[in-house]
C-alpha cells in the first residue's frame, strides 16, 4: 500500500510539475484585466479569463516559457482617463510599454517605480501633467518618449544618469530649465516645443559673459572670413590643376568603356595591353559559382554604370549571359599584399545586407573587383531616376525596409576586423534591393587602401561627415553621418546636393536643420510618401533618427546596432522575424490618433509635424 502511495504521489508530482511548465502568467493576467475594467478603451479588446493572455490576446507578449508579460502594446485604443494604481504596476516582468496616442490623463503613475526591467517606454501623444518622473527605478531603460504632453517642471537628473538611453523624446511639453549636459547628446528636437534652454548662455543671466561672448564672436567671424578668403584662393589653384590634369588623361578612356565609343580601342587591347605584364588571374572566392576567365571579363560587351570616388563601376555582359559588376580602382596606394588582405577580408564577409565580393585582380596597373548585378538598379537611381509615367515610386514601407537592410549591413560591416572595418563610401549610389526588398550595401572597406580620401565636387559631397573633410580618413562615426543622409534622402526625396529655385547648391544636411528649425516640419519630406495614411508619426520618427546620426560632432551620434533597433521600434514589417498575430493583428487595423486638437499632430498638408526622437 505504501509502494501504492508513493507511485501515486509521483505521478501527481509531474502531472503538477508539467502543468505548470504550461502555465500562464496568472498574477500578471489579473493584473491587466484590473487595469481595463477600471479604464476600459473605446475599441474592443479580446481579453478575458477564459482566453490565453500570452498567445490569445491582442497587444500581448510574454517571455518564452509564458511566466511573465514583457510587453503592452495597446496604441490608440481610446483609453480616457489616469492609469489605475496598482495593476500595470504589478507585472513586475514588463520590458516594453507602449501606449501612445490615447487620452491618458493624471501624474505620471507613481507606482510604475515597481516596473524594474523597463527598457522601452512609450507614452506620447497622452495628456499626462505634472513632473515627469524619477527614473532612478529604470536602470534599463533605453529609449524614453514621452513627447506632446503636458509635463511640466524641470527635467531631472535622474534621467541624465540612465547610461543606457539610446533615444529620447520629450518635445511638445511644458518643461522648463535647461538640459543636463549627458543630454545635450541628443538633438535640440528631441527638447522643442518647451520652455528650456539647450546649452545656451541666456543674455539675461549674466550681462559681462554674455558681452565677452559677443566680442569673442566677432573675432571669430574675423578669423573664419580670412579663412574662407584664403581657402577659395587655394580651392581655385586646385582646380586649375585638376583641369590640366584632366585634359592630360582625356585621351587614355575607360578600359571597359572602349566598346561604348567610337574611334576608341576596344576593352580587350586596352586592358590586356596594362594586364599582361604581370599574367596575373581573377581570384575567385570560395562558393562562387561563375565560370568565367580574365580573357572572358574582357570580351565582355560593357556599359558604364557610374563614376564614383573610389573609380568607375561597369556591368560587364558575358557571351553566356552572365551579368557582373566590374569595379576598376584608381589611385590604390597600397601593394599586393596589403591588397589581396582587404579582398580576402571582404570577400569573406557573408551577409544577405551585404552585396558579396564575388573575384578580383591585381596588377601594377589595374585593380579590379567582381560582383552580383542587381537588376533593379541603386537607390539612388530609384530616388533620383526620371519621374516619368513608367516610373514607380518607393512606397513607405519599402523605404523603411530599405533603411533597416542598409543599417544591418553597416552594423556587420563594423563588426569585422575586431570592430575596426569602416564602410568609407556610404551613399544612396552604393545600396541595391536583395531578394527580399531590403537594402544592401556595396562598395566597402576601400577608404582604407586609397591614397586618400577625396574631396569630391559633385553630390557625393554632402555624405562626406565634417570632421572627414579635415583629417581626411573615414571612420565608423563618419559611416553612420554619411547613412544619416541617405536617409534623408529616403525621406525626402532629394540628393544631398541639389538646387532650389534658382543655380545655388543646396546640402541636403544643412536644408533639413533650416526647415525643422523653422517648424515646417511637413514641408521637409517627399511628396511622394503624401498619399500614404497614418504614417505621419513614423517619417516623424525616422526623421529624428536621421538627425541623430548627422550631428555634427561624432561621439554624439548612435552606434548602427543602436541605430538598427530605433529604425525596428518605428514600424515591425521584418519578414525574417515574423510578428505574432496580436502584431498581425494590429498591422491590420489602421490606429486611429487622438482627435482632441491639442496633442493631434497636423497633417502634411495643414502644418508643421511635431518633432519627435525616439522610435516606436
Amino acid at each position: 500500500m505504501g509502494h501504492f502511495a508513493s507511485i501515486f504521489y509521483s505521478i501527481c508530482l509531474v502531472g503538477f510539475m508539467v502543468w505548470q511548465g504550461n502555465a500562464e502568467p496568472f498574477e500578471d493576467k489579473r493584473a491587466l484585466l484590473e487595469f481595463v475594467t477600471k479604464l476600459p478603451p473605446s475599441r474592443p479588446l479580446n481579453w478575458n479569463e477564459g482566453s490565453s493572455v500570452c498567445t490569445t490576446w491582442f497587444g500581448i507578449t510574454c517571455n518564452k516559457d509564458n511566466s511573465q508579460v514583457i510587453e503592452i502594446r495597446l496604441p490608440g485604443f481610446g483609453f480616457h482617463g489616469t492609469i489605475p494604481p496598482n495593476t500595470i504596476s504589478r507585472i513586475t516582468g514588463l520590458q516594453t510599454l507602449r501606449l501612445r496616442s490615447n487620452f491618458m490623463t493624471g501624474h505620471f503613475p507613481s507606482d510604475f517605480s515597481n516596473l524594474k526591467n523597463l527598457s522601452l517606454l512609450y507614452l506620447q501623444f497622452n495628456n499626462f501633467t505634472g513632473p515627469l518622473p524619477d527614473f532612478s527605478a529604470w536602470n534599463n531603460l533605453s529609449v524614453v518618449n514621452l513627447s506632446n504632453n503636458n509635463f511640466s517642471g524641470t527635467i531631472p537628473l535622474s534621467l541624465s544618469k540612465l547610461t543606457g538611453l539610446a533615444a529620447l523624446n520629450l518635445a511638445n511639453n511644458m518643461l522648463s530649465g535647461g538640459v543636463p549636459l549627458s543630454l545635450q547628446r541628443f538633438p535640440k528636437s528631441a527638447f522643442i516645443g518647451n520652455n528650456i534652454s539647450h546649452g545656451t548662455l541666456l543674455p539675461s543671466s549674466n550681462s559681462k559673459p554674455f558681452h565677452e561672448s559677443e566680442k569673442h564672436g566677432r573675432l571669430c567671424r574675423t578669423a573664419v572670413l580670412a579663412i574662407v578668403i584664403v581657402g577659395a584662393v587655394l580651392g581655385l589653384a586646385a582646380f586649375l590643376v585638376f583641369i590640366l590634369v584632366c585634359c592630360s588623361r582625356k585621351t587614355n578612356g575607360d578600359v571597359f568603356a572602349g566598346k561604348l565609343h567610337k574611334g576608341e580601342m576596344s576593352p580587350e587591347k586596352m586592358v590586356s595591353r596594362n594586364l599582361d605584364e604581370a599574367n596575373n588571374k581573377l581570384v575567385f572566392f570560395e562558393g562562387c559559382s561563375y565560370a568565367f576567365d580574365l580573357e572572358d571579363l574582357l570580351r565582355a560587351s560593357a556599359e558604364v554604370l557610374g563614376k564614383g570616388t573610389f573609380g568607375a563601376a561597369y556591368r560587364a555582359m558575358l557571351e553566356d549571359a552572365t551579368t557582373v559588376v566590374v569595379k576598376r580602382l584608381k589611385e590604390v596606394a597600397v601593394g599586393k599584399k596589403d591588397f589581396k588582405q582587404l579582398m580576402d577580408l571582404v570577400g569573406s564577409l557573408k551577409h544577405e545586407n551585404v552585396v558579396e565580393l564575388k573575384a578580383y585582380y591585381y596588377s601594377k596597373d589595374e585593380k579590379l573587383m567582381v560582383y552580383d548585378y542587381y537588376s533593379q538598379g541603386s537607390i539612388s537611381a530609384l530616388l533620383h531616376g526620371k519621374r516619368g509615367e513608367d516610373r514607380v515610386a518607393l512606397d513607405w514601407d519599402t523605404r523603411i525596409k530599405i533603411a533597416l537592410g542598409a543599417a544591418r549591413g553597416i552594423a556587420r560591416i563594423h563588426s569585422e576586423n575586431g570592430g575596426k572595418l569602416v564602410h568609407g563610401n556610404i551613399r544612396s549610389s552604393n545600396i541595391f534591393l536583395n531578394a527580399k526588398q531590403y537594402g544592401c550595401v556595396s562598395d566597402l572597406g576601400l577608404a582604407t587602401i586609397m591614397s586618400s580620401v577625396a574631396i569630391p565636387v559633385s553630390r557625393a559631397a554632402g555624405y562626406r561627415a565634417p570632421e572627414v573633410t579635415d583629417t581626411r580618413k573615414a571612420t565608423q562615426s563618419s559611416d553612420v553621418y554619411s547613412f544619416g543622409v541617405v536617409l534623408l534622402e529616403l525621406l525626402t526625396g532629394k540628393s544631398p546636393m541639389h538646387t532650389t529655385g534658382g543655380d545655388e547648391m543646396v546640402h541636403l544636411v544643412r536644408w533639413v536643420h533650416s526647415v525643422v528649425r523653422e517648424e515646417w516640419t511637413a514641408e521637409v519630406f517627399d511628396m511622394e510618401l503624401i498619399r500614404y495614411p497614418n504614417i505621419e508619426e513614423e517619417m516623424v520618427e525616422m526623421l529624428q533618427i536621421a538627425l541623430s546620426c548627422v550631428v555634427r560632432m561624432p561621439d554624439q551620434r548612435p552606434k548602427m546596432s543602436e541605430i538598427i533597433k530605433m529604425i525596428e521600434n518605428v514600424k515591425q514589417i521584418d519578414i525574417e522575424n515574423q510578428p505574432s498575430s496580436e502584431n498581425q493583428a494590429e498591422s491590420a487595423v489602421q490606429t486611429p490618433l487622438p482627435t482632441n486638437h491639442d496633442n493631434l499632430p497636423p497633417s502634411p498638408s495643414s502644418g508643421p509635424l511635431p518633432a519627435h526622437k525616439g522610435s516606436e
